[in-house]
């Protein structure tokens, strides 16, 4: 095919364009999620902070010739971005808020210096939790009736959050919910009233919610947060007609006097609507049946509308002191509807002259003496409260007013009030407290006195006051003397009363005729004082009867008597008596042979059981034997009988064994396993001593050499003390007994005995002239010893009676847990 010479040319000029030509950059791009390229589909948090480097542009030209980038935005909008023209890397300028601007539109273009190439991108503000809720239509007030059901819905709070996401979710709940009467939905923010609550008006009109909505939480600037307010919801409750009326000013005391003028208003009664919003009007009228004294009757009415009571007579012919009356009151509701009632009393008291004098009252009613214990020393200033009384003048005004004093030992009370209107409480306080003193004086009397002051007829009355003092512990035990001094016989038996000191063993005149001691009070706190005790002995007959056995046992058969041995009678005449026996009633005793036989009406063993406490036929008597000597002395044995019969004699020993246990089999039981358990270890013992005496005796053992010792002597410090002790005759002779408690024995304890203690004592006092042995230890007590003069009769057998009675002492001392 021919070409023309036409198609040549353009064939030409195009070679030479296309030799020439400079071809336009161009953007790479790296599609979504990339950080550099063209920007496409580029989004950005809305929390990035200003001056972070968020993207880079990043493009290419086809000549290889340098490139340069650019970013613009439209006049009208902000400049949120800068660009690096070299490098490319956009950053950050301007803060982003997705709830005002949740997209950027922005030109991006690339140039190589000839050419230029613009694009127009849109980059997404993504959210962050960066928004707090926010209530709408606040303020929040609603009105709400008190008489509401408990559970019902009473209003509805809404919040908003601008984010998007958990962020933007919200959740309401009550800020306080402990103490509401209210609950909230979390989902809806409806309120309503908790199950069981009720509004009322009168206790409380108004409540104050405060309501919390809280976001779902999100992420902002790489932590997770929570956003939150709070708005207060005013409830205020509507009253309703549910309350009675309310009287004011109660109680209602009126008063008619003398110079009362018929139709004069008395008193007025004052009453308001129990509903405080919607208040009802109030009628007033005396409530007829329920007392004596009515309108009915003439004497009184009231204001149907005011509630003013007048009296419609003269105070002189009004048969009364005192009206009670009875006031009802109604609310004028809406036609249809009963109205609440309410009733009240009312007192109007007729005053004529002054006839009422003062009138002390205790707490059961009119009263003219009182009576209080305190103790001693009280301090001053203290109120006597255990003393209640009122006193009460039942006059009016001025015949109503008197003063009150104390009458009596001046200084030590006063009275408050001085000077009393109508009525007070009286109270006595303590003025001086060192006069109040149990030692001086146990019982303090006064006269409280009342007594009118601007009446003429000068009304009054006394009512008594009697005051106990008790006693404290507030004085030092004080002897009534310095130093005592005894004389007694040296034949004084053991037991006898010298002063305030006992002897207990055996006085001897021809020995030694004078003893002296020190003698210790002392009380629980410590305070003591000692006194000296000087005692003489005097030399006269002193021999006791005295029986061949302490203690005699004898087998009485019934009908016939039995005689305890025969006593000395040093005195050559002794009376027999029975001191003790259980149980009484039983036995006779000729008082000058001391024959003992059964009573006449005991005639049969079966009668003895009868009256046996422990079922057996065996006692145990006390015999005195009582010479008439001057002074006269007296001696106790102890006689065991057993008692039988001569059938049962018989019988033999054992045959009158079972007959005495034939009603306490268990007794014969114990006795026969105690003599089958003495056998069986008797026979171990046997057993247990042969079998080692057998086993030493096969035995070879070694030659040894024995060395014993010579027994140590006892410590010296033990005859030291006996050496002490012998030195010391009176403390051997004496022990002290304390009196019966005075009535300044404070810390004694009545009733019981005081065994002895060894007091530490200070060394007594020298006296001039005297050469009387002193003891200045403590007194303790020695056992009887014989008494030297009396020839002894049976010894074994008085010395273990003289034991037994000593142990019965020394138990009964012990149990009672007394000291010095």
């Amino acid at each position: 095919m021919r070409h023309g010479p036409r198609a040549a040319l353009v064939l030409g000029l195009l070679h030479i364009y296309l030799a020439q030509a400079n071809f336009a950059p161009h953007f790479f791009d790296n599609g979504v999620g990339s950080t550099n390229g063209n920007m496409a589909l580029f989004s950005l948090p809305e929390d990035t902070p200003v001056g972070s480097h968020v993207y880079t542009l990043n493009g290419t030209d086809p000549e290889g010739d340098p490139i340069s980038y650019h970013i613009s935005f439209d006049p009208s909008t902000r400049s949120v971005f800068s660009v690096d023209p070299n490098f490319g890397n956009i950053t950050l300028v301007e803060e982003l808020d997705r709830e005002k601007e949740d997209e950027i539109e922005a030109i991006i273009s690339i140039s190589d210096g000839l050419n230029l190439v613009a694009e127009k991108v849109v980059i997404l503000v993504t959210d962050a939790n960066d928004e707090a809720p926010r209530f709408i239509q606040e303020p929040y007030v609603v009105l709400v009736p008190e008489n509401t059901p408990a559970g019902s819905s009473i209003f509805k709070v809404h919040a908003e959050d601008k984010d998007t996401g958990s962020g933007g979710s919200v959740t309401y709940f009550l800020q306080n919910l402990h103490s509401s009467k209210f609950t909230m939905d979390r989902h809806s923010g409806v309120l309503r009233l908790q199950a069981g609550a009720t509004l009322d008006y009168e206790k409380s009109r108004a409540h104050f919610i405060t309501v919390v909505a809280k976001d779902g939480g999100g992420r902002l600037r790489g932590a997770d947060v929570v956003f939150s307010a709070t708005a207060t919801v005013t409830i205020n409750v509507e009253d309703v007609q549910d309350t009675a009326p309310i009287f004011v000013g109660t109680p209602y005391y009126g008063y008619v006097y003398e110079d009362t003028l018929p139709g004069s208003e008395v008193l007025t009664v004052v009453a308001i609507d129990g509903d405080r919003g919607k208040p009802n009007h109030i009628l007033y009228r005396f409530l007829n049946g329920h007392i004596s004294v009515t309108e009915s009757d003439g004497v009184f009415e009231i204001n149907e509308t005011s509630g003013a009571i007048s009296v419609l007579h003269s105070p002189a012919q009004l048969r009364r002191e005192v009206y009670e009356l009875h006031v009802q009151v109604t609310e004028v509701n809406s036609p249809g509807s009963p109205g609440a009632q309410a009733i009240v009393p009312v007192t109007i008291r007729i005053v004529d002259l002054n006839n009422h004098p003062p009138t002390f009252y205790g707490e059961s009613g009119p009263q003219n003496k009182f009576e209080l214990s305190i103790y001693e020393h009280p301090p001053q200033g203290e109120i006597l409260r255990g003393l209640k009384i009122t006193v009460n003048d039942s006059d009016q005004g001025a015949n109503a007013k008197f003063n009150l004093r104390l009458v009596g030992p001046g200084g030590i009370f006063r009275v408050v009030p001085q000077t009393v209107l109508n009525e007070a409480q009286v109270t006595i306080i303590v003025e001086n407290s060192a006069a109040i003193d149990f030692e001086k004086s146990k019982l303090l009397t006064f006269k409280l006195l009342a007594i009118e002051v601007n009446t003429p007829e000068k009304f009054s009355s006394t009512a008594d006051i009697v005051i106990q003092l008790l006693d404290t512990n507030d004085n030092v035990p004080k002897f009534t003397s310095h130093y005592y001094i005894a004389r007694i016989p040296e034949n004084a038996p053991g037991g006898s009363n010298v002063v305030a000191v006992t002897p207990w063993a055996s006085l001897d005149a021809e020995g030694t005729s004078r003893y002296n001691f020190y003698v210790k009070a002392e009380d629980m706190d410590g305070r003591y004082s000692l006194a000296e005790v000087f005692v003489t002995l005097l030399d006269v007959n002193d021999h006791y009867p005295q029986f061949v056995q302490s203690i005699q046992e004898k087998t009485m058969v019934l009908g016939t008597p039995v005689k305890i041995e025969d006593a000395e009678e040093p005195n050559n005449l002794v009376d027999y008596s029975i001191t003790r026996a259980e149980p009484v009633n039983v036995f006779d005793i000729d008082a000058h042979t001391g024959e003992i036989w059964l009573k006449n009406s005991i005639r049969s063993l079966e009668a003895l059981h009868n009256i046996t406490p422990s079922g057996d036929y065996s006692w145990s008597l006390q015999v005195q034997a009582k010479d008439r000597g001057s002074p006269s002395f007296s001696t106790t044995a102890l006689l065991k009988i057993d008692i039988t019969d001569t059938e049962t004699l018989s019988r033999g020993s054992m045959a009158a064994f079972l007959i005495q246990t034939k009603d306490n089999p268990m007794k014969a039981v114990g006795v026969l396993a105690g003599v089958m358990a003495i056998v069986v270890a008797i026979t171990v013992l046997i057993s247990t001593a042969t079998f080692w005496r057998n086993k030493k005796s096969n035995k070879i053992l070694p030659v040894k050499r024995v060395l014993r010792r010579r027994p140590s002597p006892a410590p010296r410090t033990v005859r030291i003390e006996w050496l002490k002790f012998k030195r010391a005759k009176a403390a051997s002779k004496f022990i002290l007994k304390e009196d019966p408690p005075n009535e300044n024995c404070n810390n004694s304890r009545a009733g019981v005995t005081v065994p002895p203690r060894a007091p530490a004592l200070p060394p007594p006092p020298k006296i001039a002239q005297r050469t009387v042995p002193t003891v200045s230890g403590s007194l303790t007590p020695q056992p009887p010893q014989p008494l030297p003069k009396p020839k002894p009769l049976g010894g074994a057998i008085q010395s273990s009676l003289v034991s037994e009675l000593k142990q019965k002492f020394e138990k009964k001392s012990l149990d009672n847990k007394a000291y010095f």
